[in-house]
C-alpha cells in the first residue's frame, strides 16, 4: 500500500510530521484528519517524484508562514497591476467567511486558517489581501484590524461584527452569522433580478424590432404611397409612423446621442444626495415594484440590525452602520432619525413611525422586542417574514409582467402594421372605383 508523508497542526497550532498508509492521496488526507490534525501538505513518500513531497521549512522561518522554495523549484509568478485584477464577488467572500468559520470552530488556529485558505482561494485580488492579512495577524493585530486594511472587500457591517464576535470570543459564531446574512441577502438579490430578466428581454426586443422597421420597412413603403396616392394625405397614424421613421433615419446619431446625454445626467443626478432621496421616494412607491422594493429594503434593514445587535455590537454603532449600508436614502434617513432618538433616551418605535415607511407590523415587533429584551430575534424574525413576502412578490409580480409586456409588445408592433395597411385599404378602394 501506498505511503504518503503529511505534515500537520493539532488544534493548538503544534505542527507534526509523520507518514501514513492509504490506498490514495484522499484516503490519506481522511485518515490524517480522523487523528484530530489539520494537514497542510501531504505527498507521496518515498516515490521518485520529490515534489510530491512536504518539504521541511527553511532555516529561521518563521512557523506559520510558507517557506520560501529553493532556486530548482523556483515558481515565477506574473502580477497583473491592480486595475486589471478582477474585483471580489461577493459569492467568493461568502464561501471564504464560510471556510474560516467552519476552521475557527474546529480550534484551528485563526493565523493558520489564513494561511490555509490563502493558498487555496482562486481569485487574486482576495489572496492578496489573505497574504496581508497574515502578514498583519502575525505582527500582533488584532482580524478586525487587518480586516479594516482592505475597504473594498470588507465593508463596515464585517469590521464591526468581526471586532464584537473578537470581544466577545465568539468569533466562529460571528462569522457563520456573516455567511449567513451573505447568503440570503444574495438569495433575495437574485429573485428580484430574475425577475427582472424577462421584462428586460421582452423589452430589448421590442425596442429592436421597432427600430427595424422605422429604418428598413417603413421607407419602402413611404415610395410606394407616394406613387400611389398621387399626394393625397396619409392617415394621422400612418403619418405619425412616417414621421418618427423619418426622425430615426435623418437624425439617428442625434437621437442616440440625445438618449445617451439623458443617461449619463440620470445618472448624475442620482449620485447626489438630494437625487438618490428623490429616487428612492419615486422608488418605493412606485406602482408595481414599489411593493417589491419596499419589502426587500425593509427585510436588508432589519436583518442587518438584528444580525449586529445578536452579534455584541452596541446599538448606537449598529444603527450608524445600518444607516451607511441600507442601499435606500429613504430607509437611511429613517435610521439617522432613529439613532438621535436612542441616543436621547427613547426608543426606537416612535420615530420608526413617524417616517411612514414602516408597516405597523414592523413597528409592533420592534416595540416587543424593546419590552421584552429580544430586539434581535425580532427583527430576524421580521427578516424572515419578508424574505417570504418578497418571494411571493417576485413570483406574483412575474406572472404579471409576463402577459403585460406580450401586451406592449403586441401594441407597438400592431401599430406599425396597421398603420402600412390603412394606406394600402384606402389605395385598394380607389383602384376598385377606378376599375
Amino acid at each position: 500500500m501506498p505511503k504518503f508523508a503529511y505534515i500537520a497542526v493539532d488544534s493548538a497550532g503544534k505542527e507534526s510530521r509523520g507518514t501514513i498508509e492509504a490506498p490514495n492521496q484522499a484516503q490519506a488526507v481522511a485518515k490524517v484528519r480522523s487523528q484530530g490534525l489539520f494537514p497542510t501538505a501531504i505527498g507521496a513518500a518515498g516515490g521518485s517524484d520529490s515534489s510530491a513531497k512536504p518539504s521541511a521549512p527553511a532555516p529561521g522561518a518563521k512557523k506559520g508562514v510558507p517557506a520560501k522554495k529553493s532556486v530548482g523549484q523556483m515558481k515565477i509568478e506574473i502580477k497583473l497591476p491592480k486595475f486589471l485584477r478582477g474585483k471580489v464577488k461577493q459569492k467568493d467572500l461568502t464561501t471564504l467567511t464560510r471556510q474560516l468559520a467552519t476552521l475557527v470552530d474546529a480550534g484551528l488556529p485563526l493565523l493558520r486558517g489564513l494561511h490555509v485558505l490563502q493558498r487555496q482561494t482562486p481569485n487574486a485580488t482576495l489572496k492578496e489581501a489573505l497574504t496581508g492579512m497574515c502578514d498583519s495577524v502575525e505582527s500582533g493585530s488584532t482580524f478586525s484590524e487587518s480586516l479594516s486594511n482592505y475597504p473594498k472587500i470588507f465593508d463596515n457591517l464585517y469590521i464591526n461584527m468581526v471586532r464584537a464576535g473578537e470581544a466577545g470570543g465568539v468569533l466562529e459564531v460571528v462569522l457563520n452569522r456573516l455567511a449567513e446574512f451573505a447568503e440570503k441577502a444574495a438569495k433575495i438579490r437574485n429573485k428580484v433580478k430574475g425577475a427582472m430578466v424577462y421584462p428586460v428581454v421582452v423589452l430589448c426586443a421590442a425596442i429592436g424590432i421597432t427600430g427595424f422597421l422605422l429604418v428598413a420597412v417603413i421607407p419602402k413603403f413611404k415610395d410606394i404611397f407616394n406613387d400611389l396616392l398621387e399626394g393625397k394625405p396619409l392617415p394621422a397614424i400612418t403619418q405619425f409612423v412616417m414621421n418618427a421613421s423619418n426622425l430615426v433615419m435623418q437624425n439617428g446619431l442625434a437621437v442616440v446621442g440625445a438618449l445617451a446625454g439623458l443617461v449619463v445626467l440620470f445618472k448624475i443626478f442620482a449620485k447626489t444626495k438630494t437625487g438618490h432621496y428623490i429616487l428612492d421616494v419615486a422608488k418605493i412607491n412606485a406602482p408595481m415594484f414599489g411593493t417589491l422594493i419596499r419589502r426587500t429594503a425593509i427585510s436588508r434593514m432589519t436583518r442587518t440590525l438584528g444580525t449586529l445587535l445578536a452579534s455584541g455590537v452596541p446599538v448606537l454603532q449598529a444603527l450608524t452602520i445600518v444607516r451607511d449600508t441600507t442601499g435606500n436614502e429613504v430607509i437611511s434617513r429613517a435610521m439617522q432619525n432613529v439613532h438621535d432618538a436612542v441616543k436621547e433616551g427613547e426608543s426606537m418605535t416612535a420615530p420608526l413611525a413617524a417616517c411612514k415607511v414602516f408597516p405597523p407590523m414592523v413597528i409592533s415587533m420592534v416595540e416587543v422586542g424593546e419590552e421584552t429584551g429580544a430586539l434581535p430575534d425580532m427583527l430576524i424574525r421580521v427578516a424572515n417574514t419578508y424574505d417570504d413576502e418578497v418571494d411571493n412578490a417576485v413570483a406574483g409580480l412575474t406572472s404579471v409582467i409576463e402577459p403585460l409586456m406580450i401586451i406592449i409588445l403586441a401594441v407597438v408592433v400592431g401599430t406599425i402594421v396597421i398603420a402600412m395597411f390603412m394606406p394600402m385599404i384606402q389605395i385598394i378602394g380607389t383602384l376598385g372605383s377606378q376599375a
